[in-house]
C-alpha cells in the first residue's frame, strides 16, 4: 500500500526544480526544496513517536516552513490539526485535550505557555517561527528524509475544528481521498495547469488557504506567490506576476478601494475566485465594471471542502454559487421530512461525494445526526435552485457568522459573555459590515445593580476569545425577544441592529 496523498500530489515533483513558492522578497522555493524539507520534518515527527493515526497540533504563523509541516504530516502518515494563531491559550487547551496530539508545534514566543500544556497531556513540544527558526527546523536540518508511510484513501489526513451552535468545537475528520478528490475536482472545474501562478494571501489554518489553494496547486503542478497575509499594496505589486487569485470577499472590497487597482493591472489574469463568505452582488458587479473580470464564486464547508462553483465557461451569476463540482452531488430538501423540494423552493442543502468528511472526531452520535440514511450530509445551510440550476444560499440554519472569511459561532461567544459577573444572559448576532461582510454584535441582559459597560465586556473577553470573535459592539437591553416556545428570536435582533458598522 502506498501513501495516497503523497503518491498523487508530491511524488510527481520530488525531482522538480521549478518554483513552487514565490516569496515576497522575490526569491523562491522549488518543489524539490519544499518536498525535501517536508521529508526531513517527517523524520523528526517519526523519531518523536508520531505515527499512523496520531495527531500533530500546529499553532504557527504562515510561512514556507509551516506549509512544509503540512506536507510532512502527509508523508509521516499523521493527521495535522492546524489552529488559528489568534486563538488564546484557553481556546488551544480545549483542542489539545480533545485531539490528544503526539506533538504540538507552536511559535517560539508561545513556547513557555505551551510547555506546561504539552507536559500535562503527554505531547512533545516543538517550535516553528514565522522566519523559519525553531526546534522543528533545527532538528530537521540533520535528519534523513523519511520514506512515505503507507496510508490508504480512507485514512485520516487532517482534523479541522469547526464550532457548533451548541457546546464546543467539533473536529471534522478529513481523509486522504477527501482532500485529493476535491483538488482534482477543482483542477478540472477551474482549468488549473502547470503554467498557473496563484496569488496566495490566505491563512493556512483552514480549508480555503491550506487544503484548497495548496492542494490544487500541487495537483496542477503550478506555483504560488506565497504572501504572509493580505496587504493591499503588496497584492497590487504582485498581481502582474500572477494568473489566478483565491480570496475572501473582504480581499476584493479592499482591492476595489485601492487607487492602483485598475483594469490594466489585471488584464493578464485568468480568474479571480471568491469563497468562505457570501460575495455581495454589488461587489461582483463593481469588480466586473472596474476590471472586466467576473469573480468566480463558489461554496464549500470545512466538512466537505468545495461543493459547488459558478462555471469557468458560462455565466457567473452574482448572488449564486453555481453548480455541483465534478463528482459531487447536491440536493435541497425539506428539513423535517428529508424530501427534496421543487426548484425555486427553499430547503436545507445536502451533499454527497468523495469530498465529504468521515465524521466528527470522537462524536459518533453527532456524526450520525448529520447524515441521511443514503449518505447525504446535511449542511445546515438554506438554499434554493433557480430555473437554470444555479444554487443560491439564502440563509444559514446554524446562526453562523462569517466575518472576513472566518467562521464565528454565536454560542461560543455567548458562553464566555454569560460567565461575566453581572450578566444574566446574552445573544450574539452578525450584522452587515462594509469591510468584513459581517461583524459580531452582542446583545446583553445584565443585573439591575451590575453597572456593566461595553468596555467591561470587551476587557473580560480580551484573553478569552480570539480577536476576530470579539464583539465590535455590545448593546444592553432589559430582556431578549422570545417566541411562545421561549426561544430567543435572533431575527428580530438582527433587524433591530442591522445598520452597517464602519469599525
Amino acid at each position: 500500500m502506498t501513501n495516497h496523498l503523497f503518491q498523487s500530489l508530491l511524488a510527481p515533483h520530488v525531482d522538480n526544480d521549478e518554483p513552487f513558492l514565490r516569496l515576497p522578497d522575490d526569491t523562491h522555493r522549488s518543489y524539490r526544496d519544499v518536498i525535501s524539507l517536508a521529508g526531513r520534518m517527517a523524520a523528526v515527527l517519526a523519531d518523536l513517536g508520531a505515527g499512523p493515526g496520531d495527531r500533530v497540533v500546529a499553532q504557527v504563523e504562515k510561512s514556507p516552513e509551516a506549509l512544509c509541516l503540512y506536507l510532512a504530516c502527509v508523508r509521516a502518515g499523521v493527521a495535522l490539526v492546524p489552529l488559528n494563531p489568534a486563538y488564546t491559550a484557553n481556546e488551544v487547551a480545549y483542542f489539545v485535550i480533545d485531539a490528544e496530539p503526539a506533538v504540538i508545534v507552536v511559535d517560539p514566543a508561545g513556547q513557555l505557555a505551551a510547555a506546561a500544556m504539552a507536559e500535562r497531556h503527554g505531547a512533545t513540544l516543538l517550535t516553528l517561527g514565522v522566519d523559519g527558526s525553531g526546534s522543528l527546523v533545527d532538528r530537521a536540518a540533520g535528519a534523513t528524509e523519511l520514506s512515505p508511510v503507507a496510508r490508504s484513501a480512507a485514512d485520516l489526513a487532517g482534523i479541522l475544528y469547526t464550532s457548533g451552535t451548541t457546546g464546543r468545537s467539533k473536529g471534522a475528520m478529513l481523509s486522504h481521498e477527501n482532500l485529493l478528490s476535491n483538488a482534482r475536482s477543482l483542477v478540472k472545474g477551474w482549468r488549473f495547469n502547470a503554467d498557473d501562478v496563484l496569488l496566495h494571501a490566505l491563512p493556512i489554518f483552514h480549508t480555503h488557504g491550506l487544503f484548497v489553494a495548496v492542494n490544487v496547486t500541487l495537483a496542477a503542478g503550478g506555483s504560488m506567490i506565497f504572501l504572509p497575509g493580505f496587504d493591499g499594496d503588496e497584492v497590487v505589486r504582485q498581481l502582474p506576476q500572477a494568473t489566478t487569485m483565491m480570496g475572501v470577499p473582504t480581499y476584493y472590497t479592499r482591492l476595489l478601494a485601492h487607487p492602483d487597482f485598475t483594469e490594466v493591472l489585471v488584464e493578464h489574469m485568468r480568474v479571480f475566485i471568491s469563497g468562505s463568505a457570501p460575495l455581495l452582488a454589488d461587489t461582483h458587479d463593481e469588480f466586473a465594471a472596474r476590471t472586466g473580470h467576473r469573480i468566480l464564486e463558489r461554496y464549500g464547508m470545512t466538512e466537505t471542502s468545495m461543493i459547488t462553483s459558478n462555471p469557468y465557461d458560462g455565466e457567473r451569476r452574482a448572488g449564486t454559487v453555481g453548480f455541483p463540482l465534478p463528482w459531487v452531488q447536491t440536493r435541497v430538501c425539506d428539513a423535517s421530512t428529508g424530501a427534496e423540494v421543487a426548484s425555486g423552493e427553499v430547503g436545507v442543502i445536502e451533499v454527497k461525494g468523495p469530498n465529504v468528511f468521515r465524521g466528527y472526531w470522537r462524536m459518533p452520535e453527532k456524526t450520525a445526526e448529520e447524515f441521511r440514511p443514503d449518505g447525504f450530509f446535511i449542511t445546515g445551510d438554506l438554499g434554493q435552485v433557480d430555473e437554470d440550476g444555479y444554487l443560491q444560499i439564502v440563509g444559514r440554519g446554524k446562526d453562523l457568522i462569517i466575518s472576513g472569511g472566518l467562521n464565528i459561532y454565536p454560542k461560543e461567544v455567548e458562553s464566555e459573555i454569560d460567565e461575566i459577573l453581572g450578566v444574566i444572559e446574552s445573544a450574539v448576532i452578525g450584522v452587515p459590515h462594509a469591510d468584513f461582510g459581517e461583524c459580531v454584535v452582542a446583545v446583553v441582559v445584565q443585573r439591575a445593580d451590575a453597572g456593566l459597560t461595553e468596555l467591561d465586556v470587551a476587557d473580560a473577553l480580551r484573553d478569552r476569545l480570539a480577536r476576530f470573535k470579539q464583539p465590535k459592539r455590545v448593546v444592553f437591553v432589559d430582556e431578549l425577544p422570545r417566541n411562545t416556545m421561549g426561544k430567543v428570536q435572533k431575527n428580530i435582533l438582527r433587524d433591530e441592529y442591522a445598520d452597517p458598522l464602519s469599525s
